[in-house]
């Protein structure tokens, strides 16, 4: 089984102030763990080209996309949100993560390979079809799945979202596109404050109680994903795969253990085996308290190559 795993210099320049949790430290943590446990050895890297406007504009409006390049500094910060802000290299981070998206659809798809998996920065799963927000400024996920429908010619792909936060902007993207099938889990009440009511018939939202563990994400995975996602028979298998829903995240009301994020990747490749001939294309979303952040990658990629 061939997997590749994607990323891009660009990831460690983007950075919002030395005081944000959405640091570049994130990705050092992760290549630091993988490379110590010996798995960056067990997958071939890439590195991730920039999205075009046109791959961006199938998930995206157009005034969306030229706001975003026009609010790009040439130095200091342009503030998008209160907590979301754009330094002189985001414009080409927000650009090459999109495009990370792409090329591992692509590798996926055309090139062998079974799994990808994109340690992006900035995240995506926040950025709806016309506004960035969370962190985050174009939303990656939704942009591999178009990218697999609209010119790769799947009829069929499943988004899996897991995360503290709820994907709203994945739901406002995808909501009511019948080829797409997006299940998710997250905490009630946390921001952005949606996904207790589904936006659209093609998806299945899971919010989660605080302080719930890992047994509330799996009852969820058995009772609600998986006969979902059996039922729609997707072809290729995305995942915003979020980590900051783990009990030692201070961001998080949850209570999610490392051993957690790996069952819940294997459920999904268990699907992917079953209907999608393996595929799967996993993209970094949330995930903050760097020692569970990269120990909880580990659990994720190895469910993904099927290694203890």
């Amino acid at each position: 089984m061939h997997t590749a795993y994607i990323t891009h210099p660009s990831f460690m320049l983007h950075e919002m102030g030395s005081w944000h949790p959405e640091s570049p430290e994130r990705l050092a943590a992760i290549s630091d763990r993988l490379l110590a446990e010996g798995l960056l050895n067990l997958m071939t890297p890439f590195e991730a080209p920039e999205a075009s406007a046109e791959q961006i504009m199938r998930a995206h409006d157009a005034h969306h996309y030229h706001e975003l390049h026009g609010l790009a500094p040439e130095s200091g910060y342009a503030a998008v949100d209160p907590d979301t802000s754009m330094n002189s290299h985001t414009w080409s981070a927000a650009l090459h993560a999109a495009g990370a998206a792409v090329l591992a659809t692509e590798l996926v798809a055309l090139q062998g390979y079974t799994r990808a998996f994109a340690a992006v920065r900035p995240p995506g799963h926040h950025a709806e079809r016309g506004q960035a927000m969370g962190f985050c400024f174009f939303n990656n996920i939704a942009i591999g799945a178009r990218h697999a429908l609209d010119v790769l010619g799947f009829d069929r792909v499943a988004i899996v979202d897991f995360d503290v936060h709820h994907g709203n902007g994945t739901e406002d993207i995808v909501a009511n596109d019948e080829r797409i099938f997006m299940v998710s889990a997250f905490e009630q009440g946390l921001y952005p404050h949606s996904g207790e009511e589904p936006r659209g018939s093609n998806m299945c939202n899971v919010g989660l109680k605080s302080y719930s563990d890992g047994a509330a994400l799996r009852a969820a995975v058995t009772e609600h994903w998986l006969p979902l996602l059996r039922k729609f028979e997707p072809e290729l298998i995305f995942i915003s795969a979020g980590f900051d829903a783990h009990r030692e995240d201070d961001i998080s009301r949850l209570a999610w253990r490392d051993e957690d994020f790996g069952w819940v990747t294997r459920q999904i490749v268990v699907v992917a085996n079953e209907f999608a001939q393996g595929r799967v294309v996993s993209l970094l979303e949330g995930g903050y308290y760097l020692p569970a952040l990269a120990r909880s990658v580990e659990a994720h990629l190895r469910a993904l190559l099927e290694v203890d």
